[in-house]
Order: C-alpha cells, then structure tokens, then sequence
C-alpha cells in the first residue's frame, strides 16, 4: 500500500515513540511530541504503540492514496477532509484508492497525527524511526516531507481486530468508522490556560520569592519562536537569589529551564542532551502532551506535584490505556 504526498504544510514529519539510549553520545530521543495522540492513533488501528505516524504541525499534507488503506487521525483539528467530506478524529476512517486527503483551518490545536494501519514502512536508525531534523536522519530521509514524496505502508496487522476492515465494507458510510473510538480528547482538553505540573528541580530553592510566586501565579505566553526543541514563554522575568555559573547536565524531556534572560524554557521532544542552564523543574509526563497542542498566543499556568503524584497519574493514563485496548478488543466478539 502506498500513498503520495501533493503537499507538505508547515512542518509534517515521520516519528515514533523516539530512539532511546543514545544520550551518551549526544542523540536525544526524540519522537512524537504528543505521545498520548500517537498511540491512540496506532491503538485504534491495532498497530504496535511504537510504529511511526506522521506529524503535521497547524497545517496539514495533503496526501493521494494511491491503494485503499485504513486510517486514524488523532491530536489537533486540522479541518480533514476526503473528497470534501468532513473527516472524524479519533477513530479509524476507510480510504478509498485514487481518495485524497486534505487539510484546512486549525481549528484546534497544532499537532495532529496520522496512523495507517501496518504503519509506513521506514527503515530504523538507532532503534527508531523518528526524524531527527537537525542531525538529517530517521524517518524520510532525515527531513520533512515535501511534494512528490511516496510513502510505502506495511502489512495489515489484521490478527489484533480481525473484523476491522470487514466493518467498513459492511456498512453504507466509507469515510467514517464503526464503533471504534477514542473518547482521549478530554486528556488534551485545549482549556486555556492549560495547567502543567510539575516537580520542582535542583535549582528551584534558588529562585528568588518573587520569582517562586510569579512562576507559580503568572499565566505565560507560548512564544512565536518555540517548536519542537522547546516552547519559551512570555511573561514576568525570573531570577536567582545570586549570581550562577553552572557546569552542563544531564536535561530531560520536561525540563524547565532558565536562561540568563529570565524567560522559561520548557523542554521537549528535540531537545539537547545536556544544558547549562538553572533546571527549575520537571513537568510530568502526563501534561507534556497538553503543552505540544499549545498555539504561540496560547497560555499556561504551573503548579507544583510530588514525584509520587507525578507517577501516580502516569500509572492512571497507563490504565487508561489498557482499558481502551480491552474495550477494542471486545468489539471483535459483538
């Protein structure tokens, strides 16, 4: 199966659940920077979590499906269309060869992910398939799709929902799916401001009481220059007690930082590996997916978490997650 892109949008990627590992040699890992959006769109189509999707950015590839292929969309709400006709995220949708998928206003957050089912077929760097843009390799030749682009697809994974494709066939609507749905849009809620927690970091107790206040009371600005290596906030200038010099560390996805201009840095999926700046914090795992469908102009505020909540509410996603997989599978049976 095999589908062509006619045209590239902003910025559309191949990624996955990134390449882990590496750091030591200086590799981040990359990957999808809303993960929860990624899976559901794998789960919904019985594709392993880790196969690659394609990651548009606030606008949209529109794509020619050269062979009838299966598809989810999940994340932002990029206005999907097949032939003119309205597309629904979060369930699989029938393509028919020869359709086209287009895109047109963001309505809703910046991110949206496309899954077909049996995944595109792209060769593993480093144990992934993501694109890592600044070093030029994963995912479609180390760079980001353009005009005249032929994606291959694999083998459908038909054993995991057997009935899937039979469905559609069935029914007398080919664009829209069965029961299959993921109801996971509450879990990026696109509330603003949108509410990030997070453990505070080694260099926290060294923010002024100001500054601790401000963090914690101020709603920030997405500024315009932020992307997939970290979303920088406007909003009150932050500062140390004194004075610091640090030696580079360790950083992780998560990791506020600050810079000498006193402005947040959040880290994310492209980040660098290592960083010399004051680490305020570490945003759970859980939010980070809320902080990648942020528009610039869009807004956020803090609040801080224990580790142990923090893993708590990563334990409960993951239950999610396993329930959803259950309630999938029992549709084969009915």
């Amino acid at each position: 199966m095999s589908l062509r892109v006619e045209s590239f949008g902003l910025l559309t990627t191949l990624q996955d659940l990134g390449r882990r590992g590496f750091q030591h040699l200086g590799v981040g890992p990359g990957g999808a920077m809303d993960e929860v959006s990624h899976r559901l769109a794998n789960l919904l189509l019985g594709n392993p979590a880790h196969a690659p999707t394609m990651e548009m950015t606030l606008t949209g590839s529109n794509l020619l499906f050269e062979t009838e292929s299966l598809i989810t969309l999940c994340g932002a709400d990029l206005s999907p269309k097949i032939e003119d006709q309205p597309v629904p995220l979060w369930r699989p949708v029938l393509v028919r060869a020869g359709a086209r998928l287009k895109f047109g206003r963001p309505v809703q957050g910046v991110r949206c992910y496309l899954a077909v089912e049996g995944g595109f077929r792209i060769p593993s760097v480093m144990g992934s398939a993501s694109t890592h843009l600044s070093a030029g390799f994963g995912g479609f030749q180390g760079r980001a799709l353009k005009i005249g682009d032929r994606l291959e697809t694999g083998p459908c994974p038909g054993d995991r929902y057997p009935t899937l494709r039979q469905r559609f066939h069935q029914g007398q609507r080919p664009f829209l799916g069965p029961g299959w749905f993921a109801p996971w849009s509450r879990e990026l809620d696109f509330i603003q401001p949108a509410t990030l927690r997070f453990t505070t970091g080694p260099q926290w107790p060294l923010l002024t009481g100001e500054s601790r206040q401000s963090l914690l009371e101020t709603v920030f600005k997405v500024a315009p220059n932020s992307n997939r290596m970290g979303i920088r906030m406007q909003g009150p200038r932050l500062s140390l007690e004194q004075p610091l010099e640090m030696i580079s560390s360790g950083v992780a996805t998560g990791t506020l930082q600050l810079p000498p201009d006193g402005s947040l840095i959040l880290l994310m999926a492209d980040r660098q590996t290592t960083g010399g700046y004051p680490r305020l914090g570490e945003v759970a795992s859980v939010d980070l997916p809320k902080a990648a469908q942020l528009r610039p102009g869009e807004t956020m505020r803090f609040s801080t978490v224990s580790l142990e909540e923090a893993q708590e509410l990563l334990l409960r996603r993951e239950e999610r997650f396993r329930d959803l997989e259950q309630i999938l599978a029992d549709q084969q049976t009915r």
